[in-house]
């Protein structure tokens, strides 16, 4: 028990980070110019529903035990390794 309550609060750290980045990536195209703005919405907007995918994830681990929790747990990694990847590929656009 203490593996997935020590794997929870990494998660949420690691969400927490994600978020500031999503934060800071927002921010940037706030005070971008109107073109780049609506070139990468769409960017924000996929990086906001893989955050949503994530917290939901969270939520089902929170709920799971054994081979279900194990399952979830990988496809949680999935996910947050695809989140981050994201983030980075939106930050790279503004270097």
């Amino acid at each position: 028990m203490k593996t997935q309550e020590a794997y929870k609060q990494k998660m949420a750290a690691q969400l927490n980070e994600l978020d500031a980045g999503i934060n800071l990536f927002e921010a940037k195209l706030v005070n971008a110019g109107a073109d780049i703005r609506i070139r990468y919405a769409e960017d924000l907007q996929s990086l906001h529903a893989k955050r949503r995918a994530a917290s939901e994830k969270m939520k089902e681990l929170e709920n799971a035990s054994g081979d279900a929790w194990e399952k979830l747990k990988e496809a949680s990694d999935n996910l947050w390794d695809d989140l981050k990847a994201g983030i980075a590929e939106a930050h790279s656009k503004f270097k």
